[in-house]
């Protein structure tokens, strides 16, 4: 079996995949594609957990589950959030700056060292 290019797998940008929602996007694929994903996974980045659940999901097709309905690809990855960067507050939504309480509390006041008994 040759070694399929990224863009002739069964799920678009499956390198980019959280197993977590790999798990729920392989549930369309029969056992011929689940193959060429393992394959995939072998000779690229071989992470246990990605064979684990493809492999998982192959024996449950073996034992008769059949694919669930649905596109695989119809679906965008999960990706991280890319946040737009810097703070929302401004010097006027801003609290007002706390110092530190001198030694001790009100109810407990500090005392210096050489008044110790």
């Amino acid at each position: 079996m040759s070694t399929p290019d990224r863009g002739e797998l069964p799920l678009p940008d499956y390198d980019q995949l959280p197993v977590g929602t790999l798990e729920h996007r392989i549930r369309s694929l029969g056992t011929e594609e689940l193959n060429q994903l393992l394959h995939y996974e072998h000779t690229h980045a071989d992470r246990a957990m990605v064979v684990q659940v493809l492999t998982s999901r192959k024996r449950q097709l073996e034992a008769g589950a059949t694919p669930s309905g649905g596109d695989p690809n119809a679906f965008r990855p999960e990706t991280a959030h890319q946040g737009h960067g810097g703070s929302r507050v401004s010097p006027a939504t801003s609290p007002q700056p706390l110092s530190p309480p001198p030694h001790g509390t009100p109810d407990q006041p500090g005392k210096p060292k050489g008044n110790r008994p």
